[in-house]
């Protein structure tokens, strides 16, 4: 649900933090434009009543590589766990027994993941296990 707001600091925004409360969930993952303005500003603040969040490292960007390195510090001092997309893809993906979402992930791999969706194809042909269909195609071309 897109919401229309002028504050800097999402997390100043009520109607953010109540749409969040709402899902009933006590983790946050966050990526920003702004490293330094969008994610960091949140993000601390989020930590800092209470919420455990996790910032996506790089699906976030700085100004420069230093703005976006003195960020990610400055939020891990306050508590944030800094993962990358591939690490978190992972961590809910868990097993590849769980169907579910491997097409899904299986695409973002190939599409988004260089080397790595290609080692994904090559590892499925290796366990000899079907590859996935993603928006009516095969995920491997």
């Amino acid at each position: 649900m897109p919401i229309d707001r002028t504050l800097i600091n999402t997390w100043q925004d009520e109607r953010v933090v109540a749409a969040v409360r709402a899902t009933g969930r006590k983790q946050l993952i966050m990526c920003g434009l702004w490293t330094e303005i969008c994610l960091a500003m949140p993000t601390i603040q989020a930590i800092g009543e209470g919420w455990d969040v996790t910032i996506v490292t790089d699906a976030s960007g700085g100004v420069s590589v230093e703005a976006h390195q003195m960020a990610i510090q400055r939020m891990i001092v306050a508590g944030a766990n800094p993962m990358t997309w591939m690490a978190i893809a992972g961590e809910w993906q868990r097993d590849w027994a769980r169907t579910e979402h491997v097409a899904s992930l299986g695409a973002a791999l190939v599409e988004h993941g260089g080397a790595t969706g290609v080692v994904s194809l090559w590892e499925q042909q290796l366990l000899n296990t079907t590859v996935p269909q993603a928006q009516g195609r095969a995920v491997a071309a």
